[in-house]
């Protein structure tokens, strides 16, 4: 027999709750537009980084049908994004993608997503602490002929986040929107330098052909395309804080898939143009770090270049500061559930940011990193490869699990969705996510350059940790009943 959502007792407990903390501050709601979150979401990706970065490798591997790769991941993620923000109208909760797990699949499972994505997210950002030391002394060597030790860079990277962080979220959207632009209106100027010049050989459409993209190497574009999108989902960690969050997370969320998934595969287009169909497999092979740079010098010139060096580093930064911020709202939220201590949930009183969240996490990135340094790691091989792994993965599996949920929510509730938000869209993202993930764990020697033993340690960390998280639940079960009982709680309504 369904039942009405959210129930009445939950909504008194919530009531009480937030009665008698009244007087604290909290997170400043009403504070983000669909543009400013949707800025948070695809600055997590770094879109320069990720061209620049990876997808020479993907041309390499893949051949010239590579943007066909980026449309059929931003597709997939678009079917995800329909029953995820469908499921967004009827859960409030600012636990996201543990929420709706719990919604769903129930307590013991969310509370182990709950884990999983904690750990998804450190790893998602401390890893790159690694690729900023690398990025700059890239930077400084190339413009400069500087050669720097990389460990000041990255921990100096920490304290600019933390202050990115402990300021408040609107200081954050804006400071995100100026980053963004700029890295991708350097792709822009790159795209349309190819465009105006017609190309190496003239324009062809040829990558778009079905014996271009039907190759070997397909699933292997398709691994680090998907790659490309992770943290797309976490507009819902916004919604505290959201102008409308009914309609702005919804919105936001569909602008971030549809705009990474089209932008990616032109930019990709377009630097294939720069090199002509018959020589760009060969340029990306033998100097993959390079094709960029290359492709912009030519068309648009050695200023530019120069300029796209100094944007991949506060692209880097950018994708910081996004993950920062969206770790420390989940740690919130998990700290006024009681699963972490109540300290986290404190709210600065002036900047109605969750600091102490913001300097928990620092302390525990300055502590890996300087973990990896005085074990002598390289910090773009193993920092960079061996922490951001697990966390990629674990963030694909809880899109794998938010989909898994979404049908099962609307089965135990009344609701007047259309089957094909809560039942076939879900099912199809659990089919296609499902193949994603396969794709990743079985080329995950690309993404890490690692022998067979290093990535099966790395493959069985999001699963370990999600036993583990399941655990502890049954655990928090038996010795404190009334924090399990009230996990992910519906709020009486949005602030």
């Amino acid at each position: 027999m369904p039942v009405t959502s959210p129930q009445t007792q939950t909504q008194t407990q919530t009531q009480d709750s937030a009665t008698a903390t009244a007087a604290e501050p909290t997170l400043r709601a009403g504070t983000l537009g669909t543009a400013d979150i949707a800025f948070f979401v695809v600055s997590a990706a770094a879109p320069l980084t990720v061209m620049a970065g990876v997808a020479p490798f993907a041309i390499a591997l893949g051949g010239i049908g590579a943007p066909v790769g980026y449309l059929l991941a931003g597709l997939t993620l678009a079917v995800f994004a329909v029953g995820f923000t469908t499921m967004s109208r009827h859960v409030r909760s600012a636990g996201a993608f543990y929420a709706y797990i719990t919604r769903g699949l129930g307590r013991s499972v969310g509370i182990g997503a709950a884990l999983l994505a904690m750990v998804g997210y450190n790893g998602m950002e401390i890893g790159v602490y690694g690729l900023l030391g690398t990025a700059t002394q890239d930077t400084l060597h190339a413009l400069f002929g500087i050669d720097i030790p990389w460990l000041p860079v990255s921990l100096a990277g920490l304290v600019l986040i933390w202050y990115g962080g402990f300021r408040s979220i609107d200081f954050g959207a804006k400071l995100l929107g100026v980053l963004l632009c700029a890295e991708t209106g350097i792709l822009v100027l790159l795209a349309g330098g190819v465009l105006l010049k017609g190309g190496a050989h003239g324009l062809s459409a040829a990558s778009f052909a079905p014996g271009n993209v039907l190759v070997p190497g397909t699933a292997a574009v398709l691994a680090f395309a998907f790659a490309a999108f992770t943290g797309f989902e976490s507009t819902v960690i916004y919604r505290r804080e959201a102008r409308d969050p009914g309609r702005t997370v919804r919105r936001a969320t569909y602008i971030a898939v549809a705009f990474l998934g089209v932008f990616y595969a032109f930019i990709v287009w377009t630097v294939i143009q720069a090199f002509g169909d018959a020589h760009v497999v060969q340029a990306a092979g033998s100097d993959p770090a390079g094709l960029f740079f290359s492709a912009i010098t030519t068309f648009v010139g050695g200023w530019a270049a120069d300029l796209m060096h100094i944007l991949i580093v506060t692209s880097v930064l950018a994708s910081l500061l996004a993950f920062h911020n969206a770790i420390n709202r989940y740690g919130l939220a998990l700290a006024e559930e009681g699963v972490l201590p109540k300290m986290f949930g404190t709210v600065h009183a002036k900047h109605r940011s969750p600091y102490l969240a913001g300097v928990a996490q620092t302390v525990l990135g300055a502590a890996v990193v300087l973990a990896f340094w005085a074990a002598g790691a390289d910090p773009y091989a193993q920092l960079l490869l061996w922490v951001n792994t697990p966390g990629m993965i674990g963030l694909m599996a809880l899109q794998l699990l938010a989909a898994i949920a979404v049908p099962f929510y609307f089965r135990r509730i009344t609701h007047e969705e259309g089957v094909l938000r809560t039942v076939v869209a879900p099912i199809a993202a659990t089919v296609l996510l499902s193949i994603a993930i396969v794709l990743v764990c079985t080329h995950l020697d690309l993404f890490t350059g690692a022998s067979s033993l290093v990535n099966m340690i790395l493959m069985a960390v999001a699963p370990a940790v999600f036993v583990l998280g399941i655990a502890l639940a049954r655990r928090l079960r038996r010795t404190r009943p009334d924090v399990y009982e009230r996990f992910a709680a519906e709020p009486s309504a949005d602030a």
